[in-house]
């Protein structure tokens, strides 16, 4: 292999690869990239590799003395004769950072070191060698490292030891054979707009601290709506923290469109509100009806078919009840890929009922908003475009690093009368700018992160196409493994027919339980069987698959997949992964 003043390519080359057949491209890209950016040029060309030739790690260093930082040891020989970078940080502390004065170096040389430890931990997240999880259970944990906080500082020399555990046992989520969250993945322009945000420090409140930001968030709001379907992407909206927040915010407008009256008032001066929702929805509907004052039991669940489906008759039986005991309907939340079956509901339907009785369509597409994206896929969400609101989650299936939630209301302005509380030291209206891009007036939030930033730069780096390759990729995935299980011995499907979304959900039967009568106690032994071949895959640490019980049916696997960097090579190491694991229970 080439050393880093002779060639480079990105990751996944080999010695047989491009690399090593044009190290002329190579160390004009190595050149290039040092020239741009210095040690860190080198650093990067060095990282990318190999192994064997990442810088070591920088805990231990020469004495401070000289001007410029020297580069770090790119060898594998240990004792190396290698010149060593020159701070020492065993006698450093934050105060010799930046705003120090004279700071300067320490801080490019200590940042660079953190960036060394960051880039190591991405290239392995796409290393299938390595483990998923290195786990060890809380007390080991809390007992092998002094976690607590002292009056005293530590060292900078300690403060970078802190990083590395940090990520030593975190969960390395892009990993492509991660599937335990809806949202996986490491998107590489995600993660640099994240750092680019952390670096702004910003907040989303007003143009005058966040004009791009604020701008940004402007067009890819109205992007969305369009592809909800509302003409000319008409309508408001805002990022949340997550889907749970965005669903209640949409509780919240929906309440306030009723009986503005609400705001100054309370809920003593409006009559009994209901909602309704399906069985398999959410918990953040129910979540967002206590926080709302509303209460859970107001929230009145719907009944689902065998698919997960809200069954649109129900929903009208039980509209007509809740009005002639003399409660109020004020919102629907249907459900555009449910959280463990991935169902979609009926929206057209939904939204017929919805008009009749004029109640607040809410879409709950936090989990499968992204097949908007899809051609192929965007039929299931068909009805989205007469709902009043969306909550659309691209932190979920178009891997946007979290968070990045979206919150779609239909009607302009609605979301600014409900919310806005004209706090003059913030919102003066005699600024010399269009007031309309302060957007912190309509939001529950003062202080708002910047997410925006994440989605759109992806975007543009994709482009719509590249969403609907990635989102299609992963159905696809998701229906290679249904096709390989659903007739596979030793497994058994929670419902029939081809999952709508990437979630497949079965059982794996030991073979100690396949010749067993289908009666109580062989429910309650494969009841334990997902869980035990759950948490042998953590502690082997090999891949993370979740399971839950749901109504009458014990604990099965869902299978989710969100993650672009998974294969098909990576579903059939799953599947021979639960077979080795739960052959002997």
């Amino acid at each position: 292999m080439a050393s880093p003043g002779s060639g480079f390519w990105p990751f996944g080359a080999d010695e047989g690869s491009a690399a090593a057949e044009s190290p002329g491209t190579a160390r004009a890209w190595c050149q290039a990239a040092q020239k741009l950016t210095g040690g860190l040029g080198n650093k990067l060309c060095a990282l990318l590799y190999g192994d064997a030739e990442k810088p070591v790690e920088t805990g231990a260093k020469a004495a401070p003395g000289a001007a410029e930082p020297r580069p770090v040891c790119t060898c594998d020989k240990k004792p190396c004769g290698c010149q060593k970078a020159d701070v020492n940080y065993a006698f450093l502390h934050s105060t010799d950072l930046l705003p120090a004065c004279n700071g300067e170096i320490t801080t490019m040389s200590f940042l660079q070191d953190v960036v060394d430890i960051l880039l190591q931990y991405v290239v392995k997240s796409f290393d299938r060698s390595t483990k998923v999880i290195d786990f060890h259970y809380p007390n080991e944990l809390l007992q092998e490292y002094n976690w607590e906080l002292a009056d005293q500082p530590q060292t900078l020399e300690e403060i970078l030891l802190n990083c590395r555990t940090t990520l030593k046992y975190a969960i390395k989520t892009g990993h492509p054979r991660y599937f335990n969250q809806l949202s996986t993945g490491l998107d590489m322009v995600g993660l640099a707009a994240d750092w680019l945000t952390s670096a702004a420090n910003t907040n989303m409140f007003t143009y005058e601290i966040a004009p791009v930001f604020v701008l940004l968030e402007y067009v890819t709001l109205r992007k969305m709506r369009e592809m909800v379907g509302w003409p000319g992407g008409c309508g408001d909206g805002i990022f949340s923290p997550g889907g749970a927040i965005s669903n209640m915010y949409a509780m919240l407008i929906a309440r306030f469109k009723m009986f503005p009256e609400v705001k100054e008032k309370g809920m003593a001066a409006i009559p009994r509100l209901v909602a309704f929702t399906s069985e398999h929805s959410h918990f953040s509907v129910k979540k967002g009806a206590a926080a709302l004052g509303i209460g859970t039991d107001s929230v009145i669940l719907i009944r689902c078919d065998e698919r997960g489906k809200m069954i649109p008759s129900d929903l009208e039986r039980r509209i007509l009840e809740a009005k002639q005991k003399g409660f109020v309907p004020f919102l629907v939340s249907a459900t555009a890929g449910t959280t463990v079956y991935g169902a979609f509901d009926p929206l057209i339907a939904i939204a017929d009922i919805c008009k009749k009785y004029k109640i607040w369509m809410h879409v709950d597409g936090a989990w499968g908003g992204g097949l908007l994206m899809s051609r192929k896929h965007k039929w299931k969400l068909n009805g989205v475009e007469r709902a009043n609101s969306v909550t659309w989650n691209p932190h979920k299936m178009m891997g946007v690093p979290l968070q990045c939630s979206a919150l779609l209301v239909r009607e302009e302005g609605l979301m600014q009368s409900c919310n806005q509380m004209h706090a003059s030291y913030l919102f003066q209206q005699d600024k010399h700018y269009d007031l309309s891009y302060d957007t912190g007036d309509k939001a529950l939030q003062c202080g708002r992160h910047v997410d925006v930033f994440k989605l759109w730069l992806m975007w543009r780096a994709k482009g719509t196409t590249g969403f609907e390759a990635q989102i299609d990729k992963c159905l696809e995935l998701a229906e290679y493994l249904y096709n390989k299980i659903k007739n596979r011995e030793g497994y058994e499907m929670v419902f029939d027919g081809k999952p709508q979304h990437t979630n497949v959900c079965f059982w794996y039967i030991p073979p100690s339980l396949r010749s067993m009568e289908d009666n109580e106690e062989r429910m309650s032994r494969l009841m334990k069987v997902a869980p035990v071949i759950k948490a042998r895959m953590m502690e082997y640490g090999t891949t993370m698959v979740s399971y839950q019980p749901l109504g009458d049916k014990v604990n099965f696997f869902r299978m989710v997949i969100s993650n672009p960097a998974a294969t098909h090579q990576d579903i059939d190491f799953l599947i021979d992964e639960i077979e080795r694991l739960g052959q002997d229970l």
